[in-house]
């Protein structure tokens, strides 16, 4: 155990527990924080971005106001992780090498291709599934300005935001003092937990603004850890996103597939969602399709093919690894 703790995994584990825990006790005073801005918006009748700023508090529980304190506090932490992982780096051990300039037509032929083959393998898995009786389509098919206003703008903005900050400032960061496998993995667990992290369908913590129910929130959050069904269907394929993720920003040496992927993949759950809706006690079992096309082994396999077609394409017009992810 005490060898584990001096790797560098060993240091990455220590910072997301304390970054859970540095949550744990945040969090009910960001909620309290939260909900004195909303009623003091409203009282004074705050419009534009603050009121709805007050607005999007007033309706937040505990859990949302949880994740916001992780990702604070994880980045509060970093600079103590990566002293930790400089002390642990061999001396001499060589970093990833600066990356190469990429002109933007050539960025943008990345991100299309990106876009192009996550928004097809996931439609063609939601096609699929249809056929299958898994999924029946909804009454009511969603608009071209529907889905314009509820997919489309919220996918490109998540994939922006996300990719510059995961993968842009965390792994850009964490690779300047750890081995790039290292770096991947840690970044794709910060992205998984931080998507993971809420409490199981119907549990309620009373008293949120407390100071012990960051805590009780937390052990909500671990509870939904010895469900092994939730776990490979939900936290599993988050992780696999983030870890397909920072292996393209690894290997281009950019954000442009990376973006891509990511906005192609958001597009394609979100409008299935809309379209369709799950099939009671359908042909398939909740470990390989969960409630919605985003959980299970099944959409698990369509990331996987996703990183696959990508890699080849990108192999197949030259374009080589920046560096080898070991």
């Amino acid at each position: 155990m005490r060898r584990f703790l001096g790797s560098e995994a060993g240091a990455v584990l220590l910072w997301l527990v304390a970054s859970l825990v540095a949550a744990a006790i945040i969090s009910p005073w960001l909620y309290q924080a939260g909900k004195s801005f909303a009623d003091w918006g409203a009282a004074h009748g705050l419009s534009g971005a603050a009121g709805s700023l007050g607005a999007a508090c007033q309706r937040a529980p505990l859990g949302r106001f949880f994740k916001r304190s992780m990702l604070l506090a994880a980045l509060l932490l970093l600079p103590l992780l990566f002293r930790r992982l400089r002390r642990l780096r061999q001396p001499g051990e060589p970093l990833l090498p600066p990356c190469t300039p990429m002109s933007q037509s050539r960025g943008a032929c990345q991100a299309l291709l990106g876009l192009g083959l996550a928004m097809a393998v996931v439609a063609g898995l939601g096609a699929m599934l249809h056929v299958l009786g898994v999924f029946t389509p909804y009454p009511v098919v969603p608009g071209a300005k529907r889905l314009l206003l509820q997919v489309v703008v919220p996918a490109a903005a998540v994939a922006l935001v996300e990719e510059w900050l995961f993968r842009g400032l965390l792994l850009g960061l964490w690779l300047r003092v750890a081995r790039p496998l290292t770096a991947c993995l840690g970044s794709s667990l910060v992205f998984a937990f931080l998507h993971f992290l809420s409490s199981r369908p119907g549990a309620g913590i009373p008293e949120p603004g407390t100071a012990l129910a960051g805590f009780r929130q937390l052990a909500e959050i671990l509870l939904r850890f010895t469900e092994p069904r939730v776990v490979a269907a939900d936290f599993l394929t988050l992780f696999t996103v983030g870890f397909i993720l920072a292996l393209a920003r690894l290997r281009t040496g950019h954000l442009w597939l990376s973006v891509g992927m990511h906005c192609g993949w958001v597009i394609a759950f979100k409008t299935h969602n809309l379209s369709y809706m799950k099939v009671p006690a359908g042909p398939f079992s909740p470990w390989w399709i969960g409630e919605s096309l985003r959980s299970g082994l099944l959409p698990l396999a369509a990331l996987a093919l996703t990183a696959a077609l990508c890699h080849q394409v990108m192999q197949r017009v030259g374009y080589q690894a920046t560096v080898n992810p070991e």
